[in-house]
């Protein structure tokens, strides 16, 4: 494990000191995450920290840290670890450096849809992810959706040849910059909360995402095409200390999970309206177009990252078989 950053030093200060208030009469679990509040993923959560206080009878709360005030979302995961920091949200591109099972969520085009998304991450495939990284410090409670990511810049991506020479942002993630470079593109890891500026100034000419960082993050006041190739549908996970989990009692554990369980139910529904609600306002107000491109030149661009993961090992490629047969 890399040592902690100052960033991570100072927030597990602060974490240590607030974990001993309140400590006497109920259990108050910290998470933590990058986006604001007005973000699904955050409702969401935060609709599932109501959920375990109410199935708890308040014996057990979660206060949640929104906009990357504990540190970025590695530093969060490597507090998490230690068990630091009781829980955080973060992504499977994020999480492949700590566990690499989690490649086979990043590979282009292994989801046909949103519905054989869904069947993925709530069935056997997703539930064994989720309990895969225990040996590492954490295991996963749940998945929330994370969106179609397609290219956005102020030029339209119709083609891979189109993100020739372009310098796209991606996550810290060895699967996206294997994937830009498969499309010709130049893969350049930048934090999320950098990359408004990061467009704005040339630092970047593209980013890839879904629908809401046009409006929750603005990023369609910078990047005025957005080219709906939809290559990866990663999903966004939520992870908690083994240290923490382990230290629940079974009752709290079984409320725990079903409080998560049921966020995510919530959270497909208000996604859904969300995603609609960040196109209208990223066309009406923003003057964002949405392109439809023909998304097979950017499957057959990509396919070498299947067989690339697939060929990883026995696990992984049972996994990917495990996933195109449920479509």
């Amino acid at each position: 494990m890399k040592p902690f950053s100052t960033a991570s030093s100072v927030c597990l200060s602060l974490i240590l000191a607030g974990s001993l208030i309140g400590s006497a009469e109920a259990r108050n679990l910290r998470l933590s995450h990058n986006q604001g509040e007005d973000h699904p993923v955050h409702k969401s959560m935060q609709w599932m920290a109501d959920r375990v206080s109410e199935l708890t009878g308040g014996d057990l709360t979660i206060e949640i840290y929104p906009s990357s005030q504990l540190g970025t979302q590695r530093e969060s995961v490597e507090l998490v670890q230690t068990g630091a920091l009781d829980m955080a949200k973060t992504n499977a591109s994020e999480l492949e450096a700590f566990d690499p099972i989690y490649a086979v969520f990043n590979v282009p085009y292994v989801f046909a849809d949103r519905d054989h998304f869904y069947k993925v991450i709530t069935g056997k495939p997703g539930k064994e992810i989720l309990q895969h990284s225990r040996d590492k410090g954490f295991i996963g409670l749940t998945y929330y959706d994370g969106g179609a990511r397609s290219f956005y810049a102020n030029k339209a991506i119709n083609t891979p040849a189109d993100l020739k020479g372009l310098k796209v942002r991606v996550q810290p993630s060895p699967s996206a910059i294997r994937m830009i470079e498969l499309l010709g593109g130049s893969a350049t890891p930048l934090p999320y909360g950098e990359l408004y500026t990061a467009l704005q100034q040339g630092v970047v000419d593209a980013a890839e995402n879904n629908e809401t960082a046009l409006t929750n993050s603005r990023h369609g006041e910078v990047a005025k095409i957005f080219s709906e190739d939809e290559h990866t549908r990663i999903p966004d996970v939520l992870v908690i200390s083994t240290f923490t989990w382990d230290s629940l009692t079974p009752d709290e554990q079984k409320a725990l999970q079903q409080a998560a369980d049921e966020s995510l139910a919530f959270h497909k529904d208000l996604w859904a309206k969300d995603i609609e609600k960040a196109r209208e306002t990223a066309k009406n107000e923003m003057n964002v177009e949405f392109k439809e491109v023909d998304k097979e030149p950017f499957r057959k661009a990509t396919q070498p990252f299947y067989d690339e993961v697939a060929g990883q090992s026995e696990e992984t490629a049972n996994l990917l078989k495990e996933i195109r047969d449920l479509e």
